[in-house]
C-alpha cells in the first residue's frame, strides 16, 4: 500500500493558480491509478481529475479544461495544475491510489485504498 503526502495548497484570489503535488512512498507506483478528490465543508467527497497507469487523463466537468493532472513515475509524484480558480473550488483536496493495479474503472472513492491527509485550497472572490 502506497503513502501519500499532499502539498502545495494555500489561499489565492479568484483567477489564479495552484499546483498540487502528492509524492508516494511504499511498494510499487507506476501501475496504479491516482487521483484527486475534494470535499468542501457540508458536501460530499467529489472526484476533480484521474491518471491511469497508461497516464490516460479524466476529469470532472467541473474542473475541465481549467485543471491538468500529470504523474512523474520515477519522482513517484502526482500534480495538479489548477488554473482559473474559482470561489467554488475552495476545499480540502485529497490525492488516492488505487486499490488494484492497472485499474481502469470509474474513479469511485471506493475504488481508492491508500489517501493523503489531505491540503487545503481557500479561493478568495
Amino acid at each position: 500500500q502506497l503513502q501519500l503526502v499532499e502539498s502545495g495548497g494555500g489561499l489565492v484570489q479568484a483567477g489564479g493558480s495552484l499546483r498540487l503535488s502528492c509524492a508516494a512512498s511504499g511498494r510499487g507506483f507506476s501501475s496504479w491509478a491516482m487521483a484527486w478528490f475534494r470535499q468542501a465543508p457540508g458536501k460530499e467527497r467529489e472526484f476533480v481529475a484521474g491518471i491511469l497507469w497508461n497516464v490516460n487523463t479524466y476529469y470532472a466537468d467541473s474542473v475541465k479544461g481549467r485543471f491538468t493532472i500529470s504523474r512523474d513515475n520515477i519522482k513517484r509524484t502526482v500534480y495538479l495544475q489548477m488554473n482559473s480558480l474559482k470561489p467554488e473550488d475552495t476545499a480540502i483536496y485529497y490525492c488516492a491510489a488505487s486499490k488494484s493495479e492497472y485499474y481502469s474503472g470509474g474513479y469511485n472513492a471506493a475504488d481508492f485504498g491508500s489517501w493523503g491527509p489531505g491540503t487545503q485550497v481557500t479561493i478568495s472572490s
